[in-house]
């Protein structure tokens, strides 16, 4: 307005703001909130499946079938796994029937246990698994080896037991590999003990269950020298008052009675035979069949005819045992084996005789060593051309795996 004006000096003027600069710094701000958005958002994500996972396993673990409803404790397999350190082979016990037992220490209690693992695609293991869990499941006796639980994981079935440290009754008793002599006192100890848990299996329980293989293999000797009945994977149960409806013949050879080799029907007059053959094996230290010739039964029944029935005591006892009771354990393991199944006790007239309730009746066993003779010769022709499938394998824990649960 008062003339030319001054020219300016764009040298002094300040710089502008860098556009560039501020739009890349806004840039890399919005790429942070989006990076952390999206790292939100993936976390998230990975956690719900996580949750996901871990339901359908805790569900899957928790959904039971029918059979499993009124089952003990089921364990986890990775408990078990590393209870017997991956089922090594250091920490077997033996292998039965149907699988292999193992010795495991639990990891959340420090217990000693004996673990049985089913051999996989075995359908009579299928059976022994389901069947040892409904009978020996929910019996509780002092007489019979406990059941801990089970596990199942896909095709791995495994069963849990105490492990029993002293073994069957048949190492301890025959094996001639050990040093060991049972005394009077033990053996009558532990053949009341089995006749105790067989009135509860057959009496005293809310069903009737036949046991059907009973025998020194399936006795298991605990560390105070009581006896354990084991083995329930041939076990059947039906209601009180009803018949049983069994018709296959199952067991060991030497045990089974003469009726059920020509009919198939078990009953608790079969578990009696069997049971009269243990008494038997326990007096005289002799296996039920140790040759073609020789039957336990009819040997000691040759003796009681002629008059000298202690001259089958078990050499080992020496004169170490009270004749009386002797006397009275081979006459009622004689009377539980006779050939007429109505003839033999009950398992509670059996202790009634053992405890001295009772006295023995008296039987003319001349008569009974003819008849018995018939029948026995067509039994064993039955076995060797029909059963011939019958044998010691059959039964959870097997016999050799009870055996090797026990050492």
């Amino acid at each position: 307005m008062n003339g030319e004006a001054t020219p300016l000096n764009l040298s002094l003027l300040p710089e502008p703001p860098a556009v560039e600069k501020r739009s890349s710094s806004s840039f890399k701000l919005h790429f942070k909130i989006l990076i952390a958005v999206l790292s939100a958002v993936l976390v998230l994500f990975l956690g719900l499946l996580l949750c996901f996972k871990l339901y359908r396993r805790i569900t899957q673990f928790e959904i039971l079938e029918d059979w499993e409803l009124d089952c003990p404790h089921r364990f986890r397999y990775r408990d078990l796994h590393i209870a017997t350190k991956g089922f090594k082979e250091t920490e077997l016990l033996g292998v039965g029937g149907f699988g292999a037992v193992y010795k495991g220490v639990l990891p959340s209690t420090g217990n000693q246990v004996a673990v049985k693992k089913i051999s996989p695609n075995s359908i009579q293991g299928i059976r022994e698994f389901a069947a040892e869990i409904e009978c020996l499941g929910r019996l509780r006796h002092k007489h019979l080896v406990n059941l801990q639980g089970w596990c199942k994981r896909k095709s791995d079935l495994l069963l849990v037991y105490d492990y029993i440290p002293n073994g069957s009754l048949n190492f301890l008793l025959i094996d001639s590999k050990n040093n060991i002599v049972l005394s009077w006192e033990h053996r009558v100890n532990i053949i009341k003990g089995i006749a105790s848990g067989l009135l509860y299996l057959h009496e005293e329980w809310e069903q009737v269950i036949i046991h059907r293989d009973v025998k020194s293999s399936n006795v298991l000797i605990d560390a105070d020298m009581n006896a354990r009945l084991g083995d329930f994977g041939l076990a059947r149960l039906y209601d009180h008052g009803q018949l049983s409806h069994t018709t296959n013949v199952v067991g060991t050879v030497g045990y089974i009675a003469l009726e059920l080799a020509r009919t198939g029907k078990a009953s608790t007059r079969t578990d009696v035979y069997a049971y009269g053959v243990l008494l038997l094996e326990v007096a005289t230290g002799k296996r039920p069949l140790e040759s073609d010739n020789f039957i336990l039964v009819d040997w000691v029944l040759e003796f009681q005819q002629l008059g000298q029935i202690l001259d089958v005591v078990d050499p080992k006892l020496g004169s170490d045992y009270a004749v009386e009771e002797m006397e009275l354990m081979l006459g009622l393991g004689l009377l539980c084996c006779h050939h007429i199944p109505e003839a033999r006790p009950t398992m509670r007239q059996v202790l009634r005789y053992l405890n001295g309730e009772d006295l023995l009746p008296l039987i003319n066993w001349s008569s009974v060593n003819s008849q018995r003779s018939e029948m026995s010769s067509g039994f064993l022709e039955i076995n060797s051309k029909d059963y011939s499938h019958i044998s010691s394998s059959m039964g959870v824990i097997s016999a050799t795996s009870l055996d090797a649960a026990g050492r």
